[in-house]
Order: structure tokens, then C-alpha cells, then sequence
């Protein structure tokens, strides 16, 4: 015969924060935005304290890698002039994803190609610097290859309006006749005004 429910899950019980006791009653319940608040007192001090109740939702990412993960975009975003919490916000916005998916298990692959596609559409900068250590890049031809397909448009990724360019215009004019298909120039320099 098992014993009473509430026997089974003592082990769950809140103990009093003033003398450890395991046992207390609830004698004020409140829902907030995502859990329940509750008011307790101690059934051996008579001491009262609060208690906060949410359902956490099945880890996806062990907060190891999560940190793994937000070091590596904090540092392809270092020095460049994105809003603050940028990094954070991708880092949310993957584990939403790889949440909503219903996936258990995601290979480091997948999240990689999801944090690149992430930033190449934030910032071209930090998308090659995350791409050169994700893709391990031996040699320079490998980094080249990436640039041209940024400066080609060949992704089909807009160029951020408050991102500098990787190549001077004189570079890209220079490019566009010897090969006008591969690049297209957008005029982005501010017009010089006459002080």
C-alpha cells in the first residue's frame, strides 16, 4: 500500500528559510504572470515567507553550452555598432526556436548554421568573424570565397543600412566593370554638405 499523496512528496516540500523545518501551510495563493506566488507559514516556528511556483519547461539547451554559445556571438559582435543585448536576443530567439520545434536532441551543427544565418542578416562583420571560426577556415581563399558571396548578394541578404562596407567604393566600381553582373553599388555615402 502506498502512503498519502502528499507523504510521496515531501521531498518536494519548501523548507522554512528560518529553521529548516520541511513542513508548512499555505495561507495565501496567488497567480502572477507566469507561475504562482504563495504565502507560507512554518508549522514548527510559525515564521511566514514567500514562495515562488513556475513550470519550467524542459531544457533544451544545458546553460554550459548556452554560455558556449553566447561567448562565441558576444565575441563576433565585439566593437561593432549593433544595439546592446543583440547577442542575447539571438541567443533567445535560437532557443525559442529549437524549443518550438518539439526537438529533444540538435546537433551543434544545426544551432551553428542558425547563429550564422542570425548574424548575417544583423551584421556582415560579426557573420564572417562567427564564420571563420565555425567553418574553421584553413586559408585565406576559404574567407575570400565568404566575402565575395556577402559582396555579390548571392544570399540574397540586404546590406545592413548602418554597416559600413567591406570593400571602398572606388573597389567596387572597379569590380562592377570588370564584372557588372557579380556586383551591384548602392550609393551609401552621406552627400557632403557645404559648411
Amino acid at each position: 500500500m502506498l502512503p498519502p499523496f502528499h507523504y510521496r512528496l515531501w521531498f518536494l516540500t519548501m523548507n522554512c528559510p528560518y529553521c529548516s523545518y520541511h513542513d508548512s501551510k499555505v495561507i495565501d495563493s496567488r497567480e502572477i504572470n507566469d507561475g504562482v506566488r504563495r504565502r507560507r507559514q512554518c508549522l514548527k516556528c510559525g515564521s511566514r515567507f514567500t514562495t515562488y511556483e513556475r513550470l519550467q519547461p524542459a531544457s533544451l539547451f544545458v546553460i554550459k553550452n548556452r554560455d558556449k554559445l553566447l561567448t562565441g556571438i558576444r565575441k563576433a559582435c565585439e566593437k561593432r555598432p549593433l544595439p546592446s543585448g543583440s547577442a542575447d536576443k539571438i541567443a533567445d530567439d535560437i532557443e525559442a526556436e529549437i524549443y518550438h520545434s518539439g526537438k529533444v536532441e540538435i546537433p551543434t551543427t544545426v544551432i551553428g548554421d542558425m547563429v550564422m544565418e542570425k548574424l548575417k542578416s544583423l551584421d556582415h562583420i560579426a557573420y564572417i568573424r562567427f564564420a571563420s571560426v565555425y567553418r574553421e577556415f584553413t586559408d585565406i581563399t576559404t574567407l575570400k570565397e565568404v566575402v565575395d558571396t556577402l559582396i555579390s548578394g548571392e544570399t540574397g541578404v540586404s546590406h545592413p543600412a548602418n554597416q559600413l562596407s567591406l570593400l571602398s567604393n572606388d573597389k567596387l566600381e572597379e569590380l562592377a566593370k570588370s564584372d557588372p553582373k557579380k556586383v551591384s553599388i548602392e550609393s551609401e555615402q552621406p552627400a557632403k554638405s557645404k559648411a
